[in-house]
């Protein structure tokens, strides 16, 4: 920090201070060591608190420590006797001021510095909260979620499997239909073939049967006729014999 930011920061602390428990009037000189270094005053006069970027000759005493250690000591985190007993803070001067300083102007600060860390943290601790609360249902959403993919996974494997066995059975009612199709073709064409040939042989014995029938016609007239020419050339032979035996007289 610079002086600048120190001082601003300390006046800005016991702007909110109650100073109205100090009686009569107080002066401090802060000496700043290491960063930040320059000297500034805190004043207590009726009740109220100044912080200037001066030194102060006519002081109570004088405080020489860090930035930090003064800024924390406005902001009432700590206490200018607690500093001087850990050796952070050396004080010159009248040491009844320095715990009428801490216990009246500083002290009601605190008070309100207190309040202000307890809300910090109580925000913070919301904030954390919110976070575990948030990871944990993002959490609990991926786990979900991915459950969920799984479930539909899962599930679109059953589906193919049972479409598999579907489209596999199917295949084998088609197979048998067509075997016995098959089958049942190959009996009708074996069926029709032996009727064809049945019917051939029927035909065949029945022609047979016509040949013969006509065969055995024809021989009996060729015979009726033969006999029949013999009768007539029996006559004619007659006829003749009478006539030459007539010539002959």
């Amino acid at each position: 920090m610079t002086y600048e930011e120190i001082v601003a920061k300390v006046k800005k602390s016991y702007e909110k201070a109650d100073a109205s428990a100090v009686e009569g009037h107080l002066a401090v000189q802060v000496n700043v060591k290491g960063e930040g270094e320059g000297a500034f005053y805190v004043e207590v006069a009726d009740a109220k608190i100044a912080v200037e970027p001066y030194e102060y000759f006519d002081r109570d005493f004088i405080l020489a420590c860090e930035g930090a250690a003064i800024v924390d000591i406005a902001a009432g985190k700590k206490t200018v006797a607690d500093e001087l007993a850990a050796g952070n803070v050396a004080v010159e001067g009248n040491l009844d001021k320095v715990a009428e300083f801490d216990k009246i102007a500083v002290k009601k600060a605190a008070k309100a510095a207190k309040k202000v860390e307890e809300v910090k943290e109580a925000v913070k601790e919301k904030k954390t909260n919110a976070k575990t609360a948030a990871k944990k249902a993002v959490a609990a959403a991926k786990k979900e979620a991915a459950e969920t993919a799984k479930d539909v996974k899962d599930a679109v494997k059953e589906l193919k499997v049972e479409a598999a066995e579907k489209k596999t059975a199917a295949k084998k009612v088609a197979k048998k239909a067509v075997a016995e199709a098959e089958v049942e073709l190959e009996a009708v064409s074996e069926k029709a073939v032996e009727a064809v040939k049945e019917k051939k042989t029927t035909a065949k014995k029945a022609v047979k049967k016509v040949a013969v029938e006509a065969a055995e016609e024809i021989k009996a007239a060729a015979e009726e006729v033969k006999a029949e020419a013999v009768k007539d050339a029996a006559k004619v032979k007659t006829a003749a014999k009478k006539a030459t035996k007539k010539a002959t007289k």
